[in-house]
């Protein structure tokens, strides 16, 4: 089984935390941290609650005001580049943390701490709750940042808005109306840094779950103007084709698949033990007399607690399909437990998916 990412925080890793802050803040009794840090709670803690905790014993062992404190941050990051610069260092996330818990009265300090801070760690996380208490000076922030010399500053100025980040608080303001961040989105499009073409992309994806049209409007007049906008285009609008939208299939070349048939669609297997795998296979049949651009999908409806089912749709492939071919297709689901989804006991179904359009369905039992 893989190591949970919460791992990070090793002992290890906060030993050698506590001897690189004592060389710059005296007054930290080490001991004292590290026990603080690994307290009764620590191991029921998930991965964000570790770095909210950490950040919080930090800013207590420090125990000076919050401006002092963000110069020692400043510092910290200083000497932390000169022994451990990755490009991302994601571990030391909780650094950031500490202007998110402690830092939302003071907006200037906060923001000269994050500007510096994202250099080396991302700030996503940190600066949303200072776009809900300073929604339109943040949003001045943020043009700002779109400007800055440093890829990962420009990143976090499309990152750090996203109307719904993962693992993030969301941005109300941002989800009823994203008109505000729009123009960053625009000008951050043709970045030179992949990692902010792919962030416009992520923030126009969470837009596209509120606002379709919006970022319809927008694939529209970006695709075909070069290789790496395109990218942006499709990576934007993939909860837009998951969903079969016929717009965004029709912008892509995904046309209604009527020359297409499928057959013998069918399970080697109708009950799926947890920890095991639904197999199945079906019969592609491209009946055009020219080659198709085809979308393939499989969408599996899991059982719910309340008995109605939630679906979650696959990717098989996307690629031309021969004329008048014929292609037998297998594919796999594995059922294993997971965090982010409570397996129930009962009656599932597998439906296929072409180009956007749902066809027949097979239903099968999982055995908890």
């Amino acid at each position: 089984m893989a190591t949970a990412l919460k791992e990070i925080y090793s002992i290890d890793f906060i030993y050698n935390l506590s001897i690189i802050l004592k060389k710059m803040v005296p007054s930290i009794k080490e001991q004292e941290f590290r026990e603080a840090i690994f307290d009764k709670n620590w191991e029921a803690l998930e991965l964000k609650d570790r770095m909210a905790h950490i950040a919080k014993v930090l800013y207590q062992q420090i125990d000076q005001p919050y401006e002092e404190t963000g110069k020692i941050l400043l510092e910290l990051v200083e000497v932390l580049e000169k022994v451990h610069n990755t490009g991302y260092n994601f571990e030391y996330m909780f650094l950031p943390s500490i202007v998110e818990q402690f830092g939302q009265d003071d907006f200037d300090t906060s923001i000269t701490i994050m500007t510096r801070l994202t250099q080396y760690t991302s700030c996503e996380f940190a600066v949303r709750p200072f776009y809900i208490h300073y929604f339109d000076k943040m949003i001045q922030q943020t043009k700002l940042w779109a400007k800055h010399e440093s890829y990962k500053v420009r990143r976090l100025a499309s990152e750090g808005c996203r109307p719904r980040l993962p693992w993030a608080i969301a941005i109300p303001k941002l989800k009823k109306d994203p008109k505000e961040i729009l123009p960053i989105l625009e000008q951050l499009k043709d970045d030179s840094s992949e990692w902010v073409r792919r962030s416009v992309a992520n923030s126009l994806n969470d837009i596209a779950k509120d606002h379709p049209n919006q970022v319809i409007s927008l694939a529209k007049k970006w695709i075909g103007k070069s290789q790496h906008l395109d990218w942006v285009v499709k990576h934007a609008c993939r909860t837009l084709l998951k969903q079969g939208n016929t717009e965004v299939m029709r912008l892509f070349g995904f046309l209604a698949p009527d020359y297409i048939k499928i057959g013998e669609f069918k399970l080697k297997n109708e009950k799926v033990q947890l920890g095991d795998y639904l197999n199945f296979s079906f019969k592609l049949k491209n009946t055009h007399k020219t080659a198709s651009l085809l979308r393939l999908e499989y969408a599996i409806y899991y059982l719910k607690a309340n008995g109605s089912h939630s679906k979650k749709v696959f990717k098989i492939s996307e690629k031309e399909y021969a004329a008048e071919s014929s292609q037998l297709i297998e594919r796999r689901q594995h059922f294993k437990p997971i965090s982010t989804r409570k397996h129930y006991a009962g009656k599932h179904k597998v439906a296929l998916i072409v180009n956007g359009v749902e066809g027949k369905s097979l239903d099968f039992v999982l055995e908890v």
